[in-house]
């Protein structure tokens, strides 16, 4: 198959690899110079897309990013690509859609338990255009469509969460946090192309919700540092499980966060 990257960063590029290793021919849009051999690269705005002169593609993953994440940065990114990018797609036989979003879509924040199944209810204005981005995506490729939300994606450096220990005395509450790691989230992108009735929305994440401040407290003990006092016992954030990667057949290699990050601390 021909497949599309819109979009190409670490996440893409995983993904890419592994399927031009399957055989596929890779193409990829993205705003910057790309130099990976097994695919075509082209530089292009996403709001004005022109895949006139590409053969015919196939599959496409949509994987974009704001370069700030403010209401204007979801707008333009998320919600404005939307229409250019079906209009550029219209002539190609398109099979699927695969398009990343994010789990911000719920808007639970008192560490509520949230699966595949949960209503979509968000609660803040770049949550409520996420979901407006998945909803216009649902319309123009109606059963092509299939919807990616991963939690928060570790896997490539350590160096936010050792600013905390270092910085972090105190913390106001237990607020709920949840990750995927970004090799298990490839490969699952990539694992989605061979299911064969896929379901039109996927949660990715490692099904281990961890209180922040728990993974705080950990690399200061790795790093001797000061371990923080929780101020508070009331609880924020939601506990997110994916329930559908696993029904789909699917296997992560990633749930102990832990022994990831000690693995990255002592590289």
């Amino acid at each position: 198959m021909h497949i599309l990257f819109i979009g190409y960063g670490k996440t893409s590029t995983r993904v890419a690899k592994q399927l031009f290793q399957q055989g596929h021919q890779i193409t990829t849009i993205s705003q910057s110079p790309k130099t990976d051999a097994y695919a075509t690269h082209l530089i292009q705005d996403v709001h004005q897309l022109d895949l006139t002169k590409l053969p015919p593609i196939d599959w496409v993953y949509v994987l974009l990013s704001p370069s700030q994440s403010t209401v204007e940065g979801y707008q333009q990114t998320y919600v404005d690509s939307v229409a250019p990018i079906a209009k550029a797609l219209k002539a190609h036989p398109v099979q699927r859609i695969v398009v990343v979003s994010s789990t911000r879509v719920y808007g639970e924040n008192a560490g509520e338990r949230i699966d595949d199944g949960s209503a979509i209810q968000p609660v803040d204005e770049q949550g409520q255009l996420l979901w407006k981005m998945e909803q216009l995506y649902q319309q123009a490729f109606a059963e092509r469509c299939i919807i990616i939300r991963p939690t928060g994606i570790y896997g490539t450096s350590v160096a936010r969460m050792i600013k905390l220990a270092e910085t972090t005395q105190s913390y106001p509450q237990i607020h709920w946090s949840n990750r995927i790691h970004v090799d298990d989230l490839a490969r699952f992108l990539a694992h989605v192309i061979h299911v064969e009735h896929p379901e039109k929305s996927y949660i990715c994440t490692n099904n281990q919700p961890i209180p922040l401040h728990e993974i705080i407290q950990w690399f200061q003990r790795q790093l001797n540092l000061p371990e923080l006092v929780v101020e508070s016992q009331k609880e924020t954030g939601k506990r997110i499980f994916a329930t559908r990667i696993r029904e789909s057949g699917f296997e992560l290699e990633h749930e102990d966060c832990f022994r990831d990050y000690l693995q990255m601390l002592e590289k």
